[in-house]
C-alpha cells in the first residue's frame, strides 16, 4: 500500500463518481498535489448501484450544459484513459399518460431545442417502435432524445480515476478519514488512520458520509440518504437490445435495457429514510434487504405499461441508500470554513451531472468561480432553518416522493409548516393571509380578503392561471392608487461594523458607500469577471457601522460572499440580525398621509429624500425608517425590535382605514417591481451578467477606487457591451412567461426569458431576456415560445410604470 504524503495542495474526500471527477479535473487544469481518499474501494458508497441513465435536460440552461458537458466527456473517456465506462448513446424516451403531462412536455420541447438539444415530441405509435414491449393504452405522446443513453456507473468512475492518475492525482483507498483539524477558521489538515496530510483545500465528496465529515468542522449539512429501490431482471427472450431507456412520469417508473433484461424502478410515494441515527462504520460495497411491500405500488406500474416484465424472471430487488436534499438538487460550493468545499448529495442526477460536477468545482477551486451559475445547486441556497435533521428529512421524504410530479410555477412545500412566524403573523392570518413559505418564514402570497372585493377582472391562461388570485390585481391597483402595507419580516438582515468596515464595503460593492450617516446605496458585490453575486442595500448608520438588507432567501450566499472575500486580516463583524427585527413596508401615493397620523417627524420630501434613513416614532414604537421602494411607489421600510412588529403593524393599518390601505402580499410585489423595470437576482441578474449588461450602470462607480470585478468592467466599458437585458410585453396579455422560455428572432433563438408576469397597471404581460445588442432598438419584433405556441413580442423602453421616477422621489 502507497503511503500517504504529509502535504497535499486539495484533499478531496469520498472516491464516488463525484470525488474522482473533482480530482479528475483539478489535475487537468495543472494542480499535481491533488489527493483523494476513500474510506473502503472507489465506487463503495452509493455510486456502484447506480441505475446508470443519463438524461440530459433540465428546466435551467446552465444545469443542461452541465450535463451535456458530461456526456461529451463520457464519449471520449475510453480514448483518453484506456478505461471503458461503456457509455451507450441508447436516446430517451419520456411518456405522457396524461394531459397536464403532454402539456409539460411541449413546454420542455420548447426549451430544449433552445438549449440545443435535439428533443422532438412523437406520437405514441412512434413511442412504441422505439420501445416494443410498450403497453400504449393511456399513452397520449412521448419526448424522445437521441442523444441521451446510460452508462457504467462503476466504469465512468474507474475511468475518471485513471485519467486523475494520468494527469498527476494520487487517490488512497482503505483510507478513513478520523478528523479535520482547523487552523482559526481556515482548513489545517486532514487526520486518517493512515496518517496526517497537511492542506489548505479540503473538498467533501463524501456522499451520504458528508454529513459526518461537515461536522468535524462544525458544520451540518441536510444530507437524508434515502432507499432506492429498482428491479434487475433476468434476460428476458425477444428483448431488443439498445432500446431507449423510458421515463413515465405519471407512473413515477423508469426503465433501461441491461444485457438482454431490464432494470425498472421509480419514486414511490410513500420512501424511507435510512441511517438517521448514523450509518455503520462497515457499510461499505453493501446494500439494504429488499422491500417488496414498498416497492409493490411501484411493480404495479411497471406491469401496467410493460407487460412483459409480470413474469419476468427477478434477478434482484436492488435497495440502496442515496444522499438527497430537501429539496432534490445537489450540494455544491464554498463553506464559512475557509477551504472547506462540498460536492455531495447528487440525489437522482448524479450520475449525469457528475462530468461537470467536476469542471465545476475545480473552476470554482482554482479560479473562484465556475463557468455556469450554479446558484440552483449551491449549498448556501439553504438556511438556517434547516439546521434540524427533523425538518430536513421531511422536506427530503416530501421531494423525494413528489420527484416525478409536475412542478407547477408558485408550488409551496407543506411539510413542517408553520416553523418561522413574523410578529405579524397572526393579524395576518386573520386579514384571510394565503401564504407561502421561504427559508422557513410564512409570508403572505395573496389575502382571500381582498379577493371578495370584486374588482379584479384578469385572468391568465396556462400554467399562470395555476396558484393564482384575483385578489394580486386588488393588492397590486390598491397600492398603485392608494398604499399598501407589506410584511417584510423576512428579509435578511445584516450589521457589518468594525474599523475596517467601510474599507472592507468599498472593496465588495460596486457603488459608493462612503455616503454620509443616513444615506442608503442600492449596490451589487461582483466576482472577479463582473458577474453580479450579491444585489442589496447598505445603510450607513454611523461611521463604522453599516446595515445591509437583501433578499429571503440570499442571507446565507450574500453573508458567505461576504466573509470569504474580505480582506485578509480587516477590522470587521458580520452580524446576522435577521431575527431581532421586523419591517413593514409601506408604499402608495398616500404613504406620507399615513405616515403623517402617527408620526411627529417631519417626513415631508425635503426633510426626508428618497435613499435615507432616520429614527423617529411610529406611533409608540421606535423604528429605523428607510426610505426606499421595491414597488416603484412612495414609501418606507420600517424596521424595528421583533417585540415591537405586532404594534407597528397595527399602528400603520388602523392610520391608513381612512385612505383605503390594503394588505398586500408578495405576488403583488413582483407583479409592482416588473412594471417598475427592478430586478430580481437568480432570475434577472446572477454572476453570469454584469452591471452594465443588467442596465444597472448606474449602481457602478469606477472613480471610487479598487473594488472586486472593477477590472473586467472597465474593459466592458471601453468594448462596449454585447448583450443586454430587455423589457418586452408579450402580444397576448393572457399569456405569462415563467422562465427560461425561447426568444426568437426570424426563427433564430436569441434569448430566454429571465422572468416574466402580468402588469394590471399598465395592462400587459411582460418579460425580460438578455438579447444580442443587435436586437435591443425600442419596437423590435420578437416571439417567445410558451408551450409551443409562439408569441409576438416587441421590444420597450423600461421602466413602463413611472420611468422618470417622480412617484418614488414626491
Amino acid at each position: 500500500m502507497a503511503e500517504l504524503p504529509s502535504h497535499a495542495r486539495v484533499v478531496i474526500i469520498g472516491g464516488g463518481i463525484g470525488g474522482c471527477s473533482i480530482a479528475y479535473h483539478l489535475a487537468q487544469m495543472g494542480w499535481r498535489d491533488v489527493v483523494l481518499v476513500e474510506r473502503s474501494e472507489l465506487t463503495s458508497g452509493s455510486t456502484f448501484h447506480s441505475a446508470g441513465l443519463v438524461g440530459q435536460l433540465r428546466s435551467d440552461v446552465n444545469l443542461t450544459k452541465m450535463i451535456r458537458y458530461s456526456v461529451d466527456l463520457y464519449r471520449k473517456l475510453k480514448d483518453e484513459t484506456d478505461y471503458d465506462p461503456n457509455w451507450r448513446e441508447v436516446g430517451s424516451l419520456r411518456l405522457a399518460s396524461s394531459p397536464a403531462r403532454l402539456e409539460e412536455l411541449k413546454r420542455q420541447v420548447a426549451l430544449a431545442r433552445s438549449f440545443g438539444l435535439p428533443l422532438e415530441l412523437i406520437s405514441t405509435q412512434e413511442a412504441q417502435k422505439l420501445f416494443p414491449i410498450l403497453n400504449p393504452d393511456g399513452v397520449l405522446g412521448a419526448v424522445y432524445l437521441p442523444t441521451d443513453g446510460m452508462v457504467d456507473p462503476s466504469g465512468v468512475t474507474y475511468a475518471l480515476a485513471a485519467g486523475a492518475k494520468k494527469f498527476g492525482a494520487r487517490l488512497f483507498t482503505m483510507t478513513r478519514v478520523q478528523a479535520i483539524a482547523l487552523k482559526g477558521d481556515r482548513v489545517d489538515a486532514v487526520v486518517t488512520d493512515r496518517g496526517t496530510i497537511k492542506t489548505e483545500i479540503v473538498v467533501n465528496a463524501a456522499g451520504q458520509w458528508s454529513g459526518e465529515i461537515a461536522a468535524m468542522v462544525g458544520l451540518y449539512l441536510p444530507v437524508t440518504p434515502m432507499a432506492h429501490l429498482y428491479l434487475i431482471t433476468r434476460p428476458i427472450p425477444g428483448l431488443p437490445r439498445n432500446m431507449p431507456t423510458m421515463r413515465d412520469p405519471d407512473h413515477l417508473v423508469y426503465w433501461r435495457e441491461e444485457v438482454g433484461g431490464l432494470i425498472a424502478g421509480g419514486y414511490e410515494r410513500q420512501p424511507a429514510p435510512w441511517g438517521l441515527d448514523g450509518i455503520p462504520p462497515d457499510f461499505n460495497n453493501r446494500l439494504l434487504p429488499p422491500d417488496w411491500d414498498r416497492f409493490q405500488p411501484l411493480m404495479e406500474n411497471l406491469i401496467k405499461r410493460t407487460p412483459i416484465i409480470e413474469h419476468a424472471e427477478v434477478n434482484m430487488l436492488l435497495n440502496g441508500p442515496e444522499g438527497f436534499t430537501p429539496d432534490g438538487e445537489f450540494l455544491l460550493g464554498p463553506t464559512p470554513v475557509k477551504g472547506f468545499w462540498v460536492a455531495a448529495a447528487f440525489c437522482a442526477h448524479g450520475l449525469a451531472s457528475a462530468g461537470g460536477i467536476g469542471k465545476a468545482m475545480a473552476e470554482w477551486i482554482v479560479a473562484g468561480h465556475p463557468e455556469w451559475n450554479l446558484w440552483r445547486l449551491d449549498l448556501r441556497r439553504l438556511g438556517n432553518n434547516y439546521a434540524s435533521q427533523r425538518y430536513t428529512v421531511a422536506r427530503t421524504v416530501e421531494t423525494y416522493s413528489k420527484y416525478y410530479d409536475i412542478h407547477y410555477p408558485h408550488e409551496e412545500r407543506e411539510t413542517m409548516r408553520p416553523l418561522r412566524l413574523s410578529p405579524v403573523y397572526y393579524r395576518l392570518r386573520e386579514l384571510g393571509a394565503v401564504f407561502g413559505e421561504k427559508t422557513g418564514w410564512e409570508r403572505p402570497n395573496w389575502f382571500n380578503s381582498n379577493d371578495k372585493l370584486g374588482i379584479a377582472d384578469y385572468q391568465p391562461k396556462g400554467w399562470a392561471s395555476r396558484h393564482y388570485s384575483p385578489a394580486i390585481e386588488v393588492e397590486h391597483c390598491g397600492t398603485r392608487a392608494r398604499a399598501g402595507l407589506f410584511d417584510e419580516t423576512s428579509f435578511s438582515k445584516f450589521q457589518v461594523h468594525g474599523a475596517g468596515a467601510l474599507a472592507a464595503l468599498q472593496y465588495l460593492c460596486a457603488n459608493d458607500v462612503d455616503q454620509p450617516i443616513g444615506r442608503v446605496v442600492y449596490t451589487q458585490m461582483l466576482n472577479p469577471r463582473g458577474g453580479i453575486e450579491c444585489d442589496l442595500t447598505v445603510t450607513r448608520l454611523a461611521a463604522d457601522r453599516f446595515r445591509i438588507i437583501t433578499g429571503t432567501a440570499f442571507g446565507e450566499h450574500d453573508r458567505s460572499w461576504i466573509r470569504l472575500n474580505l480582506p485578509e486580516g480587516a477590522d470587521v463583524q458580520i452580524e446576522d440580525v435577521t431575527s431581532q427585527y421586523a419591517c413593514i413596508g409601506l408604499w402608495g401615493p398616500r404613504a406620507r398621509d399615513i405616515l403623517r397620523r402617527v408620526t411627529t417627524s417631519d417626513v415631508s420630501n425635503a426633510a426626508f429624500p428618497y435613499m435615507t434613513a432616520q429614527t423617529l416614532a411610529v406611533g409608540e414604537v421606535p423604528v429605523l425608517a428607510v426610505r426606499v421602494t421595491y414597488v416603484g411607489e412612495l414609501g418606507w421600510e420600517f424596521y424595528c425590535p421583533m417585540e415591537y412588529g405586532q404594534r407597528l403593524w397595527d399602528v400603520l393599518w388602523e392610520a391608513g382605514q381612512a385612505d383605503g390601505v390594503v394588505a398586500a402580499g408578495y405576488r403583488a410585489m413582483d407583479s409592482l417591481r416588473l412594471e417598475k423595470g427592478y430586478r430580481y437576482w437568480s432570475a434577472d441578474i446572477s454572476p453570469d451578467y454584469t452591471p452594465y449588461e443588467a442596465g444597472l450602470g448606474f449602481a457602478v462607480k469606477l472613480a471610487k477606487g479598487n473594488f472586486i470585478g472593477r477590472d473586467a468592467l472597465v474593459k466592458q466599458k471601453q468594448e462596449g457591451i454585447q448583450q443586454q437585458l430587455c423589457c418586452l410585453t408579450l402580444a397576448d396579455p393572457t399569456a405569462i412567461a415563467l422562465g427560461n422560455e425561447p426568444v426568437r428572432r426570424n426563427d433564430r433563438v436569441v434569448g430566454w426569458i429571465t422572468s416574466g408576469g402580468y402588469g394590471y397597471s399598465v395592462g400587459k404581460s411582460i418579460a425580460y431576456a438578455y438579447l444580442p445588442r443587435a436586437h435591443t432598438a425600442i419596437g423590435t419584433v420578437l416571439d417567445v415560445e410558451l408551450f409551443g405556441e409562439r408569441i409576438g413580442a416587441v421590444v420597450e423602453r423600461e421602466p413602463l410604470w413611472d420611468p422618470k421616477g417622480e412617484r418614488i422621489r414626491a
